[in-house]
This record gives C-alpha cells, structure tokens and sequence, in this order.
C-alpha cells in the first residue's frame, strides 16, 4: 500500500497538520482491536479528506465503506453549518466503535451511520449528494459509482480509495484475482466517463478523484 519510503512518509505526517485527539484514538484503538487496520485511512489521507470537505462546505455527504469511521469523522469536519453525513457499512461488528467515536467527536446528529448491503442502503438515503467517497469492497466499485453518479450534483465530486490496489494494477492479473479486475476495471470507467474529469492522486493507495461537470 505505501509508495514511499518510511522517512519520507514520516516527513510528509510530520510537516501536515495534526489529526484531533479523538482521531487519534480511534487510529490507536483500531490498531490495536480490529482486525486489518491497514483499511483505516490514516493521518494524511484523512487530513486531505478533511481539507477537500472544508474547501467544498458540502450539505450532504455519503461515505460507502465506514470500517471504524475515521474517514467519515474526517470528511465530517467541514460540513455546512445544516450538513449531514451518511456512512454504510455492512459489518455490524464495528457498529459499537463507530458510535463511540461520532460521540466523543459531537456529531451524533450530523453522521448517520447505516449497516446493511450499501446497494439496497444507498436508494434509501434522499437528497442530491455533494461529495462521495468510496471505500468498500472493491468488486462493486463499478455498481456504487452507478447508483451515485445521477444523485451526485453537478460540481460535485466523487472520491475513491484503493485504486493503485498496492501496485498490482501494473502486474499481471490472474484469472482469479477478481479485485484487481474490478480495480482496472472501474480506473477505465472513470477516465472513459464523458460525465466527468478525473485525477488519480498516488496518495496512499491510490486517490480518485472525479468532479462531475457542469453541464
């Protein structure tokens, strides 16, 4: 998943701003109890996250992927004053944490959080999005970006993780490796999308981020 070397990416999260405190518990608290805590977003991807939701103020958010909700806490902090957030996760496991940790950051009427397949989740959720991030299963990229993209207002942006996938969307594929199919996949969808402008950021494991145009 890093590109970069230990030192470097030290460099990098020590010259970015610091995460809040609850943030950095839920990291530390999600590393040390949840299994796969690479799938947490981290310090500076969830500090760009935090800056792109400033910059837009967005009135409505939908994150399709909660894990722990550290993104979503994230994206949370630069809402408009009226502004919701909605996250979906299917793993009702880590339904307890979450709540505990939109607590600890005063959001608990502001994020919403959703357990259940997204594809039936997401129909039930009104309004007209303006931002989405996608971060779940990858074999449904291709069908979450279907449902939202109609719902996404124009200006608005789409943003996705993993889709560098850890390199492997240079190697060659095997047959069986339905991941890294649906990862090429969805990367040619979104820069073959007359709908949109796309720019892959190599941050992380690999940033989309598509604005749907104007007109």
């Amino acid at each position: 998943m890093e590109f970069i070397s230990a030192a470097l990416s030290r460099y990098v999260e020590e010259h970015t701003t610091k995460e809040p405190d609850y943030l950095y518990m839920l990291n530390r608290e999600t590393h040390l109890k949840v299994m796969q805590p690479r799938m947490l977003s981290g310090h500076l991807q969830g500090r760009f996250l935090s800056l792109i939701s400033h910059l837009m103020q967005p009135q409505l958010v939908l994150e399709i992927g909660t894990y722990t909700g550290y993104s979503a806490l994230c994206l949370a902090e630069g809402l408009s004053p009226e502004g919701r957030l909605h996250t979906v996760d299917n793993n009702p496991e880590r339904e307890e944490l979450v709540k505990k940790y939109i607590r600890e950051a005063n959001l608990e009427n502001r994020v919403i959080p959703h357990i259940g397949d997204a594809a039936e989740v997401i129909p039930r959720i009104e309004g007209t999005f303006d931002l989405v991030f996608i971060d779940a299963d990858k074999e449904n990229y291709s069908l979450y970006y279907d449902l939202v993209i109609d719902r996404v207002r124009p200006g608005g942006l789409i943003i996705s993780d993993n889709v560098l996938w850890s390199g492997k969307v240079l190697e060659a594929v095997k047959p069986n490796d339905q991941d890294t199919i649906a990862m090429l996949e969805f990367n040619r969808q979104m820069v073959h999308d007359s709908r949109v402008e796309v720019v892959l950021l190599p941050v992380r494991d690999g940033l989309s981020m598509v604005r749907k145009k104007l007109g």
